[in-house]
């Protein structure tokens, strides 16, 4: 049975500090946010009218999962705390219920830790250019959505929303928040990164690449936050169908970017309507991705 629709939300008795393309974020007290996963979407840093079923509770049952699973690897923001002690009115905790979490108040750092394992997107071009992604020099002679050698750490910036992220070296990085601190981003990165491809790799799924995000306590102690490894955050290909050479298929919002691209319109807001069938393969997606990744 499918969870309710949640497009956005206004809970009472809890101050909203921010909406976010996906994410409704409440203050709870001084040392605690209540973060709610919606069902909206958002396609060329758009968000479309039109929600997708189930997809708030997977991406948040997705980044439970993975926090439970990285936990040897670094610390992350979630509290443990139930929804009962902060959110009074019945009927909003049955909206957020598998939806909602209560996370620590960290200092997030202004940067997007991107970890690449396969030649695709932005990163092909890059390399179509220069023979280098993000200015990181690669062999001649590598195919669309190959392989690379090995995973690569490429930051960017976290551009304002309707705004595209820009790619920066290692270097700025470091200059913007301290070379220890980078430096401890980036190995992260990559242990997090080469975890949970070999995790997912075992239950059929590639994952392309990804994005984390991280923020420090008061004791300047590293901390995961935000989502993990969800197909918002990341590009998961099916094992069994991936063929370097061609652009794969993805477990994620591909049908919606596919059905857009066939429309007249210029990517920006507002964004078209979505047929039902559109959104009804977009839903089942991120369903397939939740029962592959969390099968035993």
């Amino acid at each position: 049975m499918s969870a309710p629709i949640v497009y956005r939300t206004r809970l009472t008795g809890l101050e909203r500090l921010h909406e976010g393309k996906v994410r409704d974020i409440y203050a709870v007290d001084a040392g605690t946010l209540l973060i709610v996963t919606t069902d909206r979407l958002s396609a060329f840093d758009v968000v479309l009218p039109d929600p997708i079923p189930d997809k708030g509770r997977v991406l948040n049952s997705i980044s439970n999962f993975w926090f439970a699973r990285t936990a040897h690897l670094i610390p992350n923001h979630l509290t443990g705390r139930s929804l009962e002690g902060v959110v009074k009115d019945p009927a909003e905790r049955a909206l957020l219920e598998g939806r909602a979490v209560i996370v620590r108040r960290l200092k997030a750092l202004p940067i997007e830790a991107v970890v690449r394992g396969y030649l695709i997107g932005s990163g092909w071009k890059d390399y179509q250019k220069t023979g280098s992604l993000c200015g990181i020099e690669l062999p001649a002679g590598l195919p669309l959505a190959g392989e690379l050698p090995q995973p690569l750490f490429t930051p960017a910036t976290k551009a304002e929303a309707g705004a595209h992220d820009e790619n920066i070296s290692f270097d700025t990085m470091a200059q913007r928040v301290g070379a220890p601190l980078a430096a401890a981003v980036r190995d992260t990165a990559l242990a997090l990164y080469r975890f949970a491809a070999a995790h997912a790799r075992e239950r059929g799924i590639i994952i392309a690449d990804t994005k984390f995000e991280f923020g420090v306590d008061a004791a300047g102690t590293l901390t995961l936050i935000d989502e993990v490894l969800t197909p918002d955050s990341s590009r998961f290909w099916p094992a069994d169908t991936y063929r370097p050479g061609s652009s794969p298929t993805s477990f994620d919002k591909q049908f919606v970017r596919d059905y857009l691209e066939t429309l007249d319109w210029d990517k920006r807001a507002p964004g078209p309507k979505l047929p039902p069938d559109v959104i009804a393969r977009t839903s089942a997606k991120y369903l397939e991705a939740l029962a592959r990744l969390t099968a035993p």
